[in-house]
């Protein structure tokens, strides 16, 4: 692993051979795409129920309306374009939520004029979408579940208005409406890696959420049912994606300092590899932004195991040191000053009246004593 310092004097450089790399000044927000599957989108800050949106609804169809949340950019897709998003949604009248893919951490992927019937409407709204949009959709039950409603999985009551919350990640416009069931290994790879390299380009362009966008596409073609089927070869190639979009994510949301989301990306790298020093040097900054000084020690001391040489990782060891170091001092004062200095002992002051008279005392018993004595 080439030593940190030695890399930021490559600020924003690209090898375009099998390890890319963008570095960018701090040392801490380094993109790597060398050689478990998490997607998601900014998780919605309310999770008890639909959010309150302000926007003024635009009508897309008799039955769906739509508030934007977020803005978007770029163009919408056309149909047969296969969509990926997240989104979560609520039966209107009883406001139960029966399905949410933020919490399933798996990105649901709509071929556009190929949906499910009972997504109809869900893809007239995701149509009018832009890549990165966020948005309530108003979906009327007769384009949603039916006048029947679902009593298996999800749950929906009959003749249920449907209120979804998505965001559209981004989709690919390719034409026939080819999904990812139906690529070979080696085309779900190659988009992927496509995806990837547009991502890191963006980055260059300090366009992180858009960069991020890109990721979460690759690693879409990447989930789980793919990679559980992939053995030898074909799983290394596919690693060889998937991993670097995790890597280069959590770079992304260190500058966005969204440090939770950062730790979960290098934590499902680290779950294929345990051993991969800059997801555990990057989980190592997030953890010791968050104040997690242990664990952030934890991952320090095994990537300085893995990269004795790396100055970064020692830099970082250094500062938790000076850091406790100064809570210490602090916390000394704290108290010093709560339970204030020990008194000191000061000697009592002395009656000289009472001292001659306690002498004159002594004198007069022992003369006294002296003069029963010789009269006796």
């Amino acid at each position: 692993m080439a030593e940190v310092e030695e890399q930021q004097q490559q600020n924003s450089s690209v090898d375009q051979g099998g390890a890319n790399e963008i570095i960018t000044e701090g040392g801490t927000d380094e993109i790597i795409t060398e050689g478990a599957s998490v997607v998601r989108g900014e998780l919605p800050q309310d999770d008890a129920g639909p959010p309150k949106v302000d926007s003024q609804a635009e009508v897309l169809h008799e039955k769906v309306t739509k508030q934007i949340i977020k803005e978007g950019h770029g163009q919408k897709p056309s149909k047969y374009a296969t969509c990926f998003l997240h989104y979560r949604a609520w039966a209107e009248s009883t406001q139960h939520k029966f399905e949410d893919t933020w919490r399933e951490q798996q990105p649901l992927e709509l071929v556009i004029g190929k949906e499910k019937k009972e997504m109809t409407g869900l893809a007239i709204g995701v149509n009018s979408m832009k890549s990165g949009e966020r948005a309530l959709l108003h979906v009327g039950w007769e384009l949603a579940y039916g006048k029947e409603g679902s009593f298996s999985f999800p749950n929906v009551p009959p003749s249920a208005d449907v209120l979804y919350e998505v965001e559209l990640i981004g989709f690919d416009e390719t034409g026939e409406g080819k999904a990812r069931g139906d690529m070979t290994v080696e085309e779900r790879i190659g988009v992927a890696d496509r995806r990837k390299m547009d991502g890191n380009a963006l980055f260059k362009e300090e366009k992180l959420e858009v960069a991020m966008q890109q990721y979460e596409m690759a690693i879409a073609y990447m989930g789980d049912d793919f990679m559980f089927q992939l053995f030898g070869k074909f799983r290394d190639m596919a690693l060889a994606v998937k991993n670097p979009c995790h890597l280069n994510m959590a770079a992304c949301l260190l500058k966005l300092q969204r440090y939770d989301e950062a730790i979960a990306q290098c934590s499902v790298v680290l779950a294929e590899d345990e051993n991969n020093v800059k997801a555990l040097f990057r989980r190592g900054k997030a953890r010791s932004v968050l104040g997690q000084t242990d664990a952030a020690r934890e991952d320090f001391l095994k990537a300085r195991k893995l990269a004795p040489q790396d100055k970064a990782i020692a830099r970082e060891l250094h500062l938790i040191a000076e850091h406790e170091k100064a809570v210490y001092k602090k916390q000394k004062e704290l108290y010093k000053g709560l339970f204030g200095p020990r008194p000191e002992l000061k000697p009592k002051s002395r009656n000289w009246l009472i001292i001659i008279w306690q002498w004159l005392s002594s004198l007069y018993y022992m003369l006294f004593r002296r003069k029963t004595r010789k009269d006796d």
